[in-house]
């Protein structure tokens, strides 16, 4: 729910409280009741006709940072060790680069390879184990922002729609950047998608929240961003709030003037034209409700700008004001750059992708704006609510793995995509098996080590969780080589490193001399069989 909706829905449940028993019923108070329900109610975003006045709701507030998910090296946005943030922004989806109305991450991964290639959809299901939250962002300043080729709304609506329910998401960000992605006829269509997601994701009973993402210079939103902002407001969509992009100012920055002032003003600013907005589409808003309509996305540590740098003292600094005003939202770019750059980098005032630039202890401004939620008196650090528990997803989505209730049994080989952890085998690096129902990643040559032992710290374990198993999965399919590829394997037959044989419909190339061992057949160590399965006869 929106801010205005959360206070209409407090206020009912106020009034709806049981009266003690045998008290006398006052007409008078009645009759103020219904004038205040009556008001409250007159007070939510709805878009009818008249002018009406919102105020602000009880104050909730986010911290989540952006993550660049195809960014290289991969950032373990699932581990604990890596973020301590639990509320996090993926970006980016845009068009794929052959077809318009195709989503794809930042146009080098399709849904499913995202899954097969970066384990994307376990890896959110990791986040959600451990009790953390994920949202998606469309557009950035790279790529194509999917309104922009793909022409047709309905087909727009429905590539929204597929990345909704595909990652089991109930909030998303439209991060809008450029000129091509903020034209009238691409505001236009974006607009009318979306409130087309937005209203069949609210009839099904999932609603979602839409954060719009915007530059801002430090008097507020540019005009293009004030055109996004209006024509979704004019489609009717419901913003859970503007996101401003609170960075590489340039030259709108005044001589002297530093990165928290012009910071400052540009949210002063975006407050002043969300208050106009809103007017605009015949909504009164006050200026708590405009304040909870806000959010900040500064760019850590060294912008892309040489001059202007966000430091741990400006972060300190918006945290403050974002209390003050009462906030809904702080975020950050990025995730993957909470960390110094150490001693090989040469110049720090050429932005990295993996460091911030500054100074800093890993996710140290990670630890001050998450100083956000528990110094404002916020009921939630969540960028939406929560996924149902419950909820499935199709086959390799981002849903939540077994049920409670099967947490205990035991791994099934039928429904695993690995094999099931042995306590007598050996795993070289890199090797994937199943354990409780979770995946986890060889990280050393390892045997007889319990995968879930608890540790003291990450180092002292060979594993590395993944995440869980998702519904739907099952052993990969084995691959077969057709026949007469090669010669049919012979055990009376000398074989040298490189003959290549046909054995069971398999393909295998021997890796030193060998006659009588069987290929494919299961060992404790792979080191162990001179043989290595092959797919291909190349």
């Amino acid at each position: 729910m929106t801010p205005e909706e959360q206070a209409h829905a407090a206020a009912i449940g106020e009034f709806g409280e049981s009266a003690p028993p045998r008290r006398r019923l006052s007409w008078v108070r009645i009759a103020g009741a219904l004038i205040v329900v009556a008001a409250l109610a007159g007070a939510t975003v709805g878009f009818r006709n008249g002018t009406r006045s919102v105020a602000a709701a009880p104050v909730r507030s986010s911290f989540a940072p952006y993550v660049d998910v195809t960014a290289t090296p991969t950032f373990g946005f699932e581990d604990p060790t890596v973020t301590t943030a639990t509320s996090l922004i993926l970006g980016f989806i845009v068009s794929a680069p052959k077809t318009a109305c195709q989503p794809s991450w930042g146009g080098y991964y399709s849904l499913p390879s995202a899954a097969s290639g970066m384990d994307l959809d376990r890896r959110i299901a990791r986040v959600r184990q451990r009790g953390g939250q994920v949202s998606v962002s469309f557009g950035g300043a790279a790529n194509s922002e999917l309104s922009i080729g793909c022409a047709d709304p309905t087909a727009l609506a429905a590539a929204y729609r597929s990345v909704i329910t595909r990652y089991a998401i109930n909030t998303i960000d439209l991060d809008i950047e450029g000129e091509p992605a903020s034209t009238p006829a691409v505001d236009a269509r974006r607009a009318e998608a979306i409130a087309s997601v937005q209203a069949a994701q609210s009839a099904a009973g999932h609603p979602l929240s839409v954060w719009l993402t915007l530059p801002v210079a430090p008097t507020g939103l540019t005009s293009t961003g004030q055109a996004v902002l209006e024509s979704m407001l004019a489609a009717h969509v419901t913003l859970a709030g503007v996101n401003a992009m609170t960075m590489d100012y340039g030259n709108a920055l005044t001589p002297g003037q530093s990165m928290i002032s012009a910071t400052e003003s540009a949210l002063v600013g975006l407050q002043q034209q969300l208050i106009a907005a809103y007017a605009k589409s015949g909504v009164k808003l006050s200026d708590d409700a405009a304040w909870q309509l806000v959010g900040a996305t500064p760019m850590i540590g060294q912008n892309d700008t040489a001059n202007e740098r966000f430091e741990l003292s400006d972060a300190s600094a918006l945290v403050a004001f974002a209390q003050s005003h009462h906030l809904r939202q702080l975020s950050m770019w990025s995730a993957n750059r909470d960390q110094a750059c150490g001693p090989n980098y040469a110049n720090v005032e050429v932005v990295s992708d993996s460091c911030s630039g500054v100074n800093e202890t890993a996710n140290a401004y990670t630890a001050i704006f998450t100083t956000f939620l528990s110094q404002s008196g916020s009921k939630s650090s969540s960028t939406g609510a929560s996924a149902s528990p419950s909820a499935s997803g199709p086959r390799g989505s981002a849903g939540p793995g077994p049920d409670a209730a099967d947490a205990t049994a035991p791994d099934n080989p039928a429904t695993s995509p690995y094999p099931i952890w042995n306590p007598a085998a050996s795993y070289p690096e890199n090797t994937k098996i199943v354990w409780h129902h979770n995946v986890y990643e060889a990280k050393w040559w390892t045997s007889g080590d319990t995968p879930d032992a608890p540790v003291a710290t990450a180092s002292d374990t060979p594993w590395t969780l993944l995440g869980p198993v998702l519904p739907g999965e099952h052993p990969a399919a084995t691959p077969t080589v057709q026949a007469g590829t090669f010669p049919a394997w012979s055990a009376a037959k000398i074989y040298v490193a490189g003959d290549r044989v046909l054995y069971q419909g398999g393909g295998y190339q021997a890796k030193w001399w060998t006659q009588g061992d069987v290929p494919g057949v299961d060992v404790l160590n792979p080191s162990d069989t001179p043989w290595e399965r092959i797919t291909s006869p190349n």
